[in-house]
This record gives structure tokens, C-alpha cells and sequence, in this order.
């Protein structure tokens, strides 16, 4: 298994905001793909960070960040809300992977978000496991709602999404969260994609 040093989580987030800077100006980072590394990995992974994202296919972690293989421990469900396994898995990271930093990241144009809206605005009803999956959302919208129209009202309601995630594992969470970010060595933080730029924006 790697054994190099985890970054510190400032260190960390700098990693993600320099790849991201470098896919914004077109000059992505080349991670290593090389047989050499798929060896290596094959022993055990060391991600530096923990992404809790969104299923959507515009939004690929990796490519945003210009992160390689073994670098990024992903978690993604529609709308960025974790159920029962996905909690698990964040704590998985953070106890047995020991990454120092956790990134809830949404995006521009969510579509959960705004079926979210459509549940709130116009009392619309989806079908199957889609209603249930985007119940998590609806208080997010609740506290975003200012009678703004329904493209700001996505806008904030993803941003309030993004938040209230965010506190949950940096409050609400198992004493194996809580207890390294109150030691300094992890940190959670919230950032939204904006698909028309490719800038990740750090709430």
C-alpha cells in the first residue's frame, strides 16, 4: 500500500484549486495513468481528499480537478446527498484511508435540485424511488425560496444544498468526523460547478 504523508487539508484543497485552475485555462494537469501506477495501486489506495458530489455526467471529479488514479475517494448520488452507504463510505475515508479533506460539491443546473423546486413551487409528484431520492433537497429549497423565479431559486436552493451538507458532517456527524477536524487534521468544505465556466466557485 502507498505510505507517503498526507497532505495537511489546506494542502490538499490547494491541490484541488490549482488542478481546477489549470481546466479552466484549458491546460489540464496530465495525472499518471502509467502501468507503474496501476501496480502500485493495486497494493492499496491513499486519495487525498474525499469528494461527495453529484451523478451527473457533466460533473467528472477527476477532470475538474485534474486528479489521476488513487487520488480521489468519490461519493456520488444524485442532488450530493448521502444516504446510510454513502455516510458509511465518508466515514470509511476518513478512518481507514485517513484523507485530511472532504469536499461536498454541487453544480449549476442541478436537476435534482430543480425537481426539488418543482416539488415545492408546484407541488409536482415524481414517480418510483425519484421522489423519495430528492426528499433530502426539499429543505434546502424550503430555506432558499424568496420569490425569486425558479432559475435563481435553483441557483440558491443548490448553493443551501451544498451548506446544509456540509454541517451535517461538520456537526451531525460520528465522533470519528468530528474528532479529526476538531485535531486539525480534516476539513469539510462546500464548492459549487459552474458547467458554462468549468470554475469550481468555494462557498
Amino acid at each position: 500500500m502507498p505510505t507517503t504523508a498526507q497532505p495537511t487539508p489546506d494542502e490538499a484543497l490547494q491541490r484541488l484549486i490549482d488542478g481546477n485552475a489549470a481546466f479552466v485555462e484549458d491546460r489540464p494537469v496530465s495525472p499518471d495513468m502509467s502501468r507503474e501506477r496501476r501496480l502500485e495501486l493495486a497494493h492499496g489506495q491513499q486519495p487525498f481528499a474525499t469528494l461527495v458530489g453529484c451523478s451527473d455526467s457533466r460533473v467528472g471529479p477527476e477532470q475538474l480537478f485534474g486528479a489521476g488514479l488513487g487520488e480521489l475517494f468519490i461519493v456520488r448520488t444524485a442532488g450530493n446527498n448521502v444516504d446510510t452507504a454513502g455516510m458509511g463510505s465518508i466515514e470509511y475515508s476518513v478512518m481507514a484511508l485517513k484523507v485530511p479533506l472532504i469536499v461536498v460539491l454541487g453544480h449549476e443546473k442541478c436537476g435534482a435540485v430543480a425537481a426539488a423546486v418543482e416539488v415545492v413551487t408546484n407541488d409536482v409528484r415524481f414517480p418510483g424511488s425519484i421522489g423519495r431520492m430528492i426528499e433530502p433537497i426539499i429543505p434546502a429549497v424550503i430555506a432558499a425560496n424568496r420569490d425569486l423565479g425558479d432559475e435563481d431559486l435553483v441557483s440558491r436552493a443548490v448553493e443551501e444544498n451544498v451548506r446544509r451538507m456540509v454541517e451535517r458532517l461538520q456537526t451531525y456527524s460520528e465522533p470519528m468526523l468530528l474528532e479529526p477536524q476538531q485535531a486539525g487534521t480534516l476539513k469539510v468544505v462546500g464548492a459549487v460547478y459552474k458547467l458554462s465556466t468549468g470554475r469550481v466557485h468555494w462557498l
